[in-house]
């Protein structure tokens, strides 16, 4: 830079100038000089662009040759340094390499040969402005009169302004000489060059002159000036002031403007075009009067996003001066003179979707401003955008009269040409979007609501809130399609202007507002509305419906999310009627599904041969899906048979795609070929996605099971999982519940195998807990787990505990034994439940042990994941029987004893022992919360860390044992002898049966206890025995048998019921209600139960493991009837044979409908259990409308209450409650109906919902309601909630039990 010419300076002051003139809109906005240095400093953070400016280039290439050879050399020295071990990073290097080169000799020289050269630079810069200006306003004097454009599309902001156009600084004399010469009175000439001077004049200090209230009326009065470029400029003015000003000083300029509009529509000189007239947008006037419009909508769309920090009273200026002038009703002199445009049609123009008011509706601060001002002042601006919506709706309806075809809008625009007309009929369509989009915004707020009815001009009946709203869903099927050419200047061709479109976005937002839904659209008014081209298509009448199909798939996406919420389903299934058990009336879904089945026998003529016919289809399937997919939405379709319908449809699509060609590599893509197969594969992928969806309950489940569907619907829905999609738009939580459902059933588990949804779980498991994940990049070894399973395998323990219920164990494991190989390989990972237990629970040798990376985490995990499976008591035994598994940890906690030299010593505690010595606690004793006691599996702080003694042989510890209960006679207790006078002498069956049921419930509410041991007996041995007597209260039909010992001797039991008969009578002794000799006795009654039930079984044809042979589990409620009889053989065979012909037989004993001839041949084939797809499938759909917050609990967690109440009810709750819990809940099912097995559950639920809840969060509530025990149940504490239950729900309940 020493050699400096004139060329250098030129090009130096061409590339600062291009810098600053990008620039320059940040440093005008700028409120000092101060905060302008600080926005130039820090360029290279705030503009993208700051290294593509040339100067930037050019400075970059100066430092680079000056300084690049000092860089360079001690960049060489550091890194010299570095390599004998002194440095210490890349970041100390670049600090280091900093410091020494501004030190350098060289850096100084070029800071003062750059600074001497600039200085020069911006001297010629300034002097050329200060010429600059000079020639501008001599220009400015000699320019005549400014051309305006052609368009109104025109900037109004200050866009003429350059680099060499600056501020112009005044005192306030100067600024009060400058008003008086913007006086209206004064010459053109000199308002004129005031005027340009005052757009040089920071705003500020324009709006904080002493004059300011002077210059704002002489501005006001001179935007109606008839020379457009001094309008022009004043609205310039205007523009940078509400650019560059805060917002105490731009409402004034606001409201001035917003009152020069007003008084412009009010004033009778002005020639505001009539509504017949149109609108001319080449026209000078309308381009004036669009340009301030324009200029004030640009405001009202910025303004809300800064005035939340100023006082109200400015933001109720803005907004009353604003609906002031929308409210603005020009008087017409003549009742025939056509109607004047208002303000709000031009402002329509500018804003169709009423952005404005979007955005001023959508904080609470404003929002306030505004439904305040609407409610007291301006109510009349609601009712003219009701008004229009009203006449658009007649100008349809006119239309459809007069020539049966909609045509409201003309459709003679070419989108290619710029349009420059906008007719009359045109401008009422573009006001009624800019009402549509307004009121529908309105309708958000309660506040908004609040202001219907309104009345409208001429009519003396009120608009409501609903009369609105039916109003908006005509619009989806009455109206025409606005045509794209019509908007094309506010748009781009892709957005849709269409009626039905706008009022389907307006209902969607309410639908997903759960306080505007129910106050909007959950009434029968709306929903009939909805419904009515349905009901007008199912009947065949004659309607004319624009478009069906669209507007059709329209009214079926509100539905479907009507559907998606509670009360809307509720509305839909029942009406006004919210009870669930009285649903005679034929209501909304019934309509819906009805019509559903016709569109998929393709029976609507109108609609029949259609392209969009797949589409509508699947719409109103998924509204029916909304319904199904839940208990008592599936109560209200099943009489239709949806299900089979639906399959039927799948099966057709299934065969077409197999018939169509494979598609070849390099082919047309887009054929008209592919598209159709790519058609038919979405369609084939809908209906199987539909069908899945009925696996949500246990019901549809067994719907799902009968259609055949199963594994193709499985498979797909692994396919969706594996690539994580969404399972649908209004479901948030996957696809826990519906897998959960599956593992419930023997068939659903099969499916689940056979689609690798198990094997992809397992190996995920196996990832996270052995491997970890292959995506992951291992930087450091991963941290050693706190908790006993670690917080990266809970998800995929809960899967496996989820997974795995009794059906699913017996039909993956079911006489299998596991590898036990000699050697496993480090990289052989587990694919099935099998290499589970083989690697991770029964670690009985050294190879499975050092196949571990993590031996202790994974086999805590195996252990934890025992002790969950062998809660249910089936799965214990199956597992004990199969794998010995309590041997198997009896052996690993001998192992563990420290051996000395004078015989064996203590157990090592660690966290191994003390979990073999939990399960093995828990698997060896039998028995209630109150009746056994289980060791913790924490350690103490303290000396005796674990005061739990462990064991390594039977028999257990005494310390796990609970002092048994005694007996107690209650013989002479005056209630219970009035209960069994009545047993010894029924007279009229139905007044004897209601009054042995009023007694038992007095006695079960004010002496429970008496309901114990002989007594209960007795009670049900008379009650079942007059019951099965009475041929009415005889369900089943069995044929006679006779228990003789000689009939069943060359029966055999299966290891499983062994070993089941040997806990019984463990549990029977402890109780002290069997005496030596009674695992004979027990042995006897299964195998005569066994024999007399084989009697009534069918033969089926079934790949299930539990239909081969016998029952798959223990017969828990005989075991239970033997236990309360004492075991007394004869009563207890005798009670059975009896019990065997009520309908409570089919639910309390779950051997009963093994394979019956009584259940329909497609339900005995399922290998799905009555007490799974009605008491469970019940339970659910009581949960869900008595204790909805526990419901959503299971819901979010992704198990069901199915599978545990399937769990609870097939082992008659051992282990759960107490033996007099179990005995009361026994005896309320015989004494007051089946139903109370239901009641039963519900009660449970209500009794543990904090649990629940608590649990939720925690992540662990399928563990916690199989592990934990029902602490302080009691049945005579809920029987009055029971009884409730029978009074609501009792009719559908029972008619549906007998229906099994």
């Amino acid at each position: 830079m020493s050699h400096f010419s004139c060329e250098d300076e030129a090009l130096l002051q061409s590339m600062l100038r291009q810098l600053l003139q990008s620039v320059k809109e940040k440093i005008i906005g700028a409120p000092s000089v101060e905060c302008a240095e600080e926005i130039l400093l820090h360029l290279e953070e705030t503009d993208e662009n700051f290294h593509n400016y040339e100067f930037v280039k050019y400075l970059r290439q100066y430092i680079c040759s000056t300084l690049g050879s000092v860089i360079e050399e001690e960049t060489e020295k550091c890194t010299s340094a570095q390599n004998q071990g002194e440095g210490s990073g890349y970041d100390t290097l670049v600090q280091h390499v900093t410091k020494k080169t501004r030190e350098s000799k060289e850096y100084r020289e070029m800071m003062h040969s750059l600074k001497n050269v600039m200085v020069v630079v911006v001297e010629s810069l300034i002097n050329k402005f200060e010429e600059d200006q000079m020639r501008n306003k001599e220009m400015h004097r000699k320019t005549k009169k400014e051309q305006h454009s052609a368009y109104y599309t025109d900037n109004c902001s200050d866009s003429d302004s350059s680099f060499n156009q600056s501020y112009t600084f005044m005192n306030q004399e100067q600024l009060q000489l400058l008003v008086e010469r913007l006086d209206p009175a004064q010459p053109k000439e000199v308002r004129h060059e005031a005027m340009q001077t005052l757009c040089s004049v920071p705003p500020s200090d324009v709006l904080n002159c002493e004059s300011w209230s002077n210059l704002r009326k002489h501005l006001t009065i001179s935007l109606s000036d008839p020379d457009s470029t001094f309008s022009d400029k004043i609205l310039r003015f205007y523009a940078k002031t509400f650019s560059s000003s805060p917002l105490t000083m731009t409402r004034e300029v606001y409201t001035s403007l917003a009152k020069h509009l007003e008084l412009y529509f009010l004033s009778g000189e002005n020639c505001v075009p009539t509504i017949s007239d149109g609108i001319d947008i080449t026209n000078a006037e309308i381009i004036r009067l669009l340009k301030k419009l324009r200029l004030l909508n640009e405001y009202q769309r910025e303004v809300p996003s800064f005035w939340i920090r100023h006082p109200e009273k400015y933001v109720e200026e803005i907004v009353e001066s604003t609906l002031l002038l929308l409210s603005v009703k020009r008087e017409q002199r003549h009742l025939v003179s056509p109607k004047l445009l208002d303000p709000v049609y031009f402002l329509a123009l500018l804003d169709i979707k009423a952005v404005w008011f979007k955005k001023w509706m959508h904080a609470n601060y404003s929002r306030t401003v505004v439904l305040r001002l609407l409610e007291k002042k301006y109510k009349s601006l609601i009712t003219a955008s009701v008004q229009q919506c009203v006449y658009y709706f007649e100008s349809c309806e006119s239309a459809v009269d007069a020539t049966s075809k909609v045509n409201v809008l003309p459709q003679q625009y070419s989108s290619n040409n710029q349009k420059t007309f906008y007719s009359g009929q045109e401008l009422q369509y573009i006001y009624f979007v800019h009402s549509l989009c307004l009121l529908g915004r309105l309708l958000i707020y309660k506040q908004g609501r609040n202001l219907f009815p309104v009345q409208l001009e001429n009519r003396k009946d009120f608009i409501s809130l609903t009369d609105l709203l039916v109003l908006f869903i005509q619009f989806i099927y009455c109206s025409p399609t606005c045509p794209k050419t019509t908007l094309t200047v506010h748009t781009d061709d892709s957005s849709n202007y269409s009626p039905a479109i706008l009022v389907t976005e307006v209902l969607q937002i309410l639908c997903d507002r759960t306080e505007c839904a129910t106050e909007c659209l959950y009434t029968n008014t709306v929903i009939d509305a909805l419904l009515h081209p349905i009901h007008n298509l199912l009947n065949e009448t004659e309607m004319y419906i624009n478009c069906p199909e669209t507007s059709l798939i329209h009214i079926a996406d509100i539905l479907a999310r009507i559907a998606a919420v509670e009360d809307g389903l509720s509305l839909l299934l029942y009406g006004g009627n919210m009870n669930s058990a009285k649903k005679d009336s034929l209501t909304a879904a019934h309509t819906i599904v009805e019509f559903t089945k016709k569109l998929l026998d393709e029976n609507i003529s109108v609609l029949s041969g259609t392209e969009m016919l797949p589409a509508l289809k699947g719409a109103f399937i998924f509204v029916c899906r909304q319904m199904y997919s839940t208990c008592e939405g599936l109560q209200v379709l099943i009489p239709y048979g949806l299900h089979e319908s639906v399959a039927d449809a799948w099966k057709k699509a299934s065969s077409l795609s197999e018939r169509l060609p494979t598609p070849v590599p390099g082919a047309d893509s887009i054929s008209s070929g592919n598209q159709e197969s790519q058609n038919i594969m979405v369609w084939e992928e809908t209906l199987l996605d539909d069908l899945l969806n009925f696996a949500a309950t246990p019901k549809g489940l067994l719907l799902l099971q009968n259609t055949g569907a199963l594994n193709e619907c499985v498979t797909f829905m692994f396919s969706r999982f594996s690539k994580k999609l969404q399972v649908s738009g209004c479901e948030r939580f996957g696809y826990g519940v519906i897998v959960t459902q599956m593992a419930a059933t023997s068939p659903g588990a099969v499916a689940l195998q056979r689609s690798g949804f198990i094997k992809s779980l397992i190996t995920e498991l196996w990832a996270v807990l052995e491997c970890g994940r292959d995506d992951h990049r291992v930087t450091h070894p991963s941290s050693t787990p706190v908790d006993p399973i670690d917080r990266n395998c809970q998800k995929s323990f809960l899967a496996l505990v989820n997974l795995l219920s009794y059906p699913a164990i017996y039909e993956l494991i079911g006489d299998q034994e596991i590898p036990n190989k000699p050697e496993y390989s480090l990289r052989e990972v587990p694919t099935n439940v099998i290499d589970i237990i083989d690697r991770l629970i029964i670690l009985n040798s050294e190879a499975k042990i050092h196949s571990l990376f993590n031996y202790e985490q994974s086999h805590i995990f195996g252990l934890r994941l025992l002790s969950v499976l062998c809660c249910d008591l089936d799965t214990l035994l199956l597992l004990e029987s199969q794998y010995k598994v309590s041997q198997m940890l009896l052996n690993a906690q001998k192992e563990n004893i420290i051996e000395t030299s004078e015989g064996p010593g203590h157990f090592i505690i660690d966290g191994l022992s003390v979990e073999r010595n939990h399960v093995l606690v828990r698997i060896n004793l039998t028995g209630g919360p109150v009746e056994r006691i289980l060791p913790q599996r924490v350690l103490n702080k303290g000396t005796d860390p674990y005061p739990w003694p462990m064991f390594s042989s039977y028999p257990l510890p005494r310390c796990y044992l609970s002092e048994a209960p005694r007996k107690a006679d209650f013989r002479q207790d005056s209630d219970l002898n009035k209960l069994l006078a009545s047993l010894k002498n029924p007279d009229k069956q139905l007044v004897w049966i209601e009054n042995c049921r009023r007694q038992f419930c007095k006695i079960m509410k004010a002496k429970p206890d008496v309901i114990n041991g002989t007594i209960l007996a007795e009670l049900i041995e008379k009650f079942v025995l007059h019951l099965s007597e009475n041929p009415s209260e005889c369900y089943f039909s069995t044929g006679e048998y006779e228990a003789h010992d000689a009939n069943v001797k060359n029966e055999s039991l299966s290891s499983v019921q062994q070993l089941g008969i040997k806990m019984t009578v463990r549990y029977g002794k402890y109780l002290n209600l069997l005496k030596d000799g009674a695992e004979n006795d027990l042995c006897l009654v299964l195998m005569h139960c066994d024999k007399f039930l084989k009697q009534q079984q069918t033969s089926v044809k079934s790949s299930l493991r539990c239909l081969q042979e016998g029952y798959a589990g223990y017969d828990w409620f005989a075991s239970s009837v033997f236990l309360i009889m004492s075991g007394e053989r004869e009563k207890t065979l005798t009670f059975l044979q009896r019990f065997s012909n009520l309908l409570i037989s089919a639910f309390l004993w779950l051997r009963r409908l093994h394979l019956s001839v009584h259940l329909s041949i497609d339900t005995a084939e399922s290998g799905i259990h009555p007490i799974y797809f009605c008491s469970a499938h019940y339970v659910e759909m009581l949960l869900k409308a008595e204790l909805p917050l526990v419901f959503s609990a299971f819901h979010m967690s992704g198990f069901t209450p199915s599978q545990i109440c399937q769990q609870w009810l097939a082992q008659c709750f051992w282990n759960y409650v107490d033996w007099s819990e179990i005995c009361h809940y026994i005896a309320t099912c015989i004494f007051l109906g089946p139903d109370y097995q239901i009641y039963m559950c519900i009660s449970v639920f209500k009794h543990l919902q904090q649990d629940i809840l608590q649990h939720t969060q925690t992540q662990d509530l399928q563990v916690f309601l199989k592990e934990e025990a029902l602490h302080r149940f009691r049945v005579s504490d809920y029987l009055e909630y029971m009884k409730s239950l029978e009074a609501t729900y009792r009719p559908v309940l029972l008619r549906d039990m007998r229906n099994i």
